[in-house]
């Protein structure tokens, strides 16, 4: 069994880093057997066409490099089944990139997830458990331990410590999330500027151009110039919609100083 809570957390907050709070997590995960870690955050889950959105942070701890490009640049990640099992769920489970296994991602495994099933199983990562993270702004986390080349026995062990697991991953996200920046907590597919975010906001509480122009103290020009590029970095077609989408991908919320 791990530490109570308290003594997880202080574990975590004695590392005064992001990273070094992560490297803190893996430390733990290779205790209770766990070969790798997984880490990510997405602050809004879906696009405004339903897709899985590519998360704002990823991190590895020893797992190639490559999975950056791949997760990222290619799409995996949106693909992935593990991840349509974690934004489905709040419980913790175990996952197994074989065919004739019986774990709850097979319902998601198909040829289009394929290519996901390939890099996992050539890279002998086809098996682990992962936590998934629900925060009540609708943001989400995943963390998630591997054991390579994982077997039957690995399964009992990994379901013998998975309630383990869960406390850590939740304490450590706790953690972690304390740290982030304004670019992990923003969605990586849109960057709106802070005025435009503020010409918007006022928008969205029903001013005018010419009204926003008095609040900030800037030209009305100025503030029409803010709101229509705004609009076409979310590709919407007029001054509400673009209130609606980035309301969608939380870009009018306030952010913490970097």
């Amino acid at each position: 069994m791990i530490d109570d809570i308290g003594t997880i957390r202080r574990q975590f907050t004695a590392h005064e880093t992001l990273d070094g709070r992560i490297d803190q997590a893996f430390e733990a995960m290779k205790q209770i057997g766990f070969e790798a870690l997984i880490y990510d955050y997405t602050p809004v889950p879906y696009d405004l066409d339903g897709a899985i959105m590519i998360p704002s942070l990823l991190k590895l701890r020893n797992i190639a490099d490559d999975m950056h490009d791949y997760w990222f640049d290619r799409g995996y990640f949106r693909i992935d089944p593990v991840q349509q099992v974690a934004l489905r769920s709040t419980a913790p489970f175990f996952w197994n990139y074989d065919t004739d296994a019986d774990t709850l991602i097979n319902r998601f495994m198909s040829d289009d997830t394929a290519p996901v099933a390939r890099y996992l199983n050539e890279r002998d990562m086809s098996t682990g458990v992962t936590v998934p993270v629900h925060m009540p702004g609708g943001d989400y986390a995943t963390v998630t331990g591997i054991r390579f080349g994982g077997n039957s026995e690995f399964e009992r062990h990994a379901l013998r410590y998975i309630a383990d697991f869960n406390l850590l991953a939740h304490v450590f996200h706790e953690t972690a999330y304390s740290l982030f920046d304004k670019k992990a907590l923003s969605v990586g597919t849109v960057r709106l500027t802070e005025r435009e975010r503020e010409c918007l906001r006022h928008s969205a509480e029903g001013f005018s151009a010419k009204e926003i122009s008095r609040i900030i103290g800037r030209s009305v020009p100025t503030v029409v110039m803010h709101l229509n590029a705004a609009a076409k970095k979310l590709g919407a077609r007029n001054r509400t919609q673009a209130v609606v989408r980035a309301t969608h991908y939380r870009l009018l919320e306030e952010r913490p100083a970097d």
